[in-house]
């Protein structure tokens, strides 16, 4: 048996780490590295072992467990403290919509970027914007049609977030809207010229060392517990249980796990449908590049024989992604795909060799990738959340949690999307209020 803290943290992320930091609060993390889904890891070329620092020769693709995450927007204060810790550099956004069928790159957001299209689609689609209808929208599919129209929606919005949300799209409250910025001034622009870059990551950082370098700085000024993964929340004898057979009393609980885990961890029950989410299977791959690689950070893909619906390419935004030898000859790429699923509706085991074959093929049609050599997957539980129209599941199961003295925070703790910069600031500030208030 753990000896019993004041207040525990669980999940060693960027938030819990955050809340650790500024509260000298014990972490629990399920595994043996810190960072979660951002952390990162290497692997040499034709090897599959897992390395969590870079090899001494440096022969060795850098990937991210949960796929490319870059450090956008922030506040001043945790942006200058991120960068004491791991000093990073600066980039511009470069992202597309890849269209299979033809070949063709449309700058993102592609509603900017009519001209690309032609001039009947483009023509069309500005006169479908211009006369939107104002009424409100119940579900994202019609806020697409009705911020877009049916042309865009038909070409790219409807096909991409069918894969995206795997078929929530038509279900869904809107959400986000930032992600897709809409505006009939801007699609003008786009459609006669060049429209100036939009959204919420047209700038982000990345630390120069690695994410894992920025977790483990972080973790170095904290009470790391590692491969302590929880079983079981007991709030009425406030307890948490772990895998291992040990647990831990608490006065109270700070949780970053996602916000449905944290409900059923604690049997904490409420009288309304949970809101869904998405998993994602990334498939990290490093190879030669091919003759047709796109130059672009990420492209949006409205269709894919093997349904997936991003490609990152890390060694677009940093050479120091590929193995020491190639980040000056640029002859290598490493890249990460994402397909999503029902939430926690995983492949099985046997079919996952053939879908990362199927997607190595895909990418050598499309010219991206000339040969592979290695091809790594990882599966990400709870990826992106929703909400159902209408629905009071979240603001329920956080008030629930409160009553419980569970405190859930975190881009998955609290069932937002927000960036690494936010959820940071998140954790410091309830570490640090948690603290002044004991």
């Amino acid at each position: 048996m753990l000896a019993a803290n004041d207040t525990i943290i669980l999940g060693g992320g960027f938030t819990g780490l955050a809340a650790g930091l500024a509260s000298g609060y014990p972490i629990f993390e399920a595994r043996d590295v810190v960072g979660g889904i951002c952390s990162s890891y290497y692997l040499r070329p034709g090897e599959l072992e897992r390395l969590p620092a870079v090899p001494s020769d440096g022969e060795a693709y850098r990937f991210e467990y949960g796929g490319g995450h870059w450090i956008f927007g922030g506040d001043p204060a945790v942006l200058e403290l991120l960068e004491k810790l791991a000093p990073t550099k600066s980039y511009q956004r470069r992202s597309a919509v890849y269209f299979p069928d033809t070949g063709l790159l449309v700058p993102y957001p592609v509603q900017n970027h009519l001209s690309y299209l032609g001039e009947e689609i483009a023509a069309k689609a500005l006169g479908e914007m211009a006369q939107a209808p104002a009424a409100i929208a119940r579900t994202l599919s019609e806020w697409i049609e009705q911020t877009f129209g049916p042309t865009l929606a038909r070409l790219f919005f409807g096909p991409f977030h069918e894969l995206y949300t795997a078929g929530l799209w038509k279900t869904i409250a809107p959400q986000d809207a930032y992600k897709s910025p809409g505006g009939l001034k801007l699609a003008i622009q786009g459609a006669f010229g060049q429209a100036p870059p939009v959204g919420y990551n047209a700038s982000f950082r990345y630390p120069v060392e690695g994410l894992n370098a920025l977790a483990g700085r972080m973790a170095a000024r904290c009470k790391v517990i590692s491969n302590k993964r929880v079983t079981r929340i007991d709030p009425n004898q406030r307890r948490v249980y772990f895998a291992d057979g040990t647990e831990v009393g608490y006065r109270r609980l700070i949780s970053t796990l996602p916000l449905n885990q944290t409900c059923a961890l604690s049997e904490t029950r409420l009288d309304e449908q949970p809101d869904p989410y998405t998993s994602v299977l990334v498939v990290n791959i490093g190879g030669l590049k091919g003759p047709r690689c796109p130059e672009e950070h990420w492209i949006y893909v409205p269709a894919s024989g093997p349904r997936f619906h991003r490609v990152g390419f890390y060694s677009n935004v940093d050479s120091s992604f590929l193995p020491r030898s190639s980040q000056a000859k640029g002859d290598r790429v490493s890249i990460y795909v994402e397909k999503a699923y029902p939430g926690g509706n995983s492949p099985p085991e046997e079919d996952l060799t053939r879908l990362c074959g199927a997607i190595v093929d895909e990418l050598k049609g499309w010219g991206f990738l000339r040969e592979a050599e290695v091809v790594d997957p990882t599966w990400i539980d709870v990826a992106y959340t929703w909400s159902w129209p209408g629905s009071g599941w979240r603001t329920k199961a956080l008030r629930a949690l409160l009553e419980r003295h569970i405190q859930p925070v975190g881009r998955y703790g609290r069932w937002i999307f927000q960036g690494i910069a936010d959820s940071i600031r998140d954790g410091l500030m309830v570490g640090s209020a948690v603290r002044q208030s004991e």
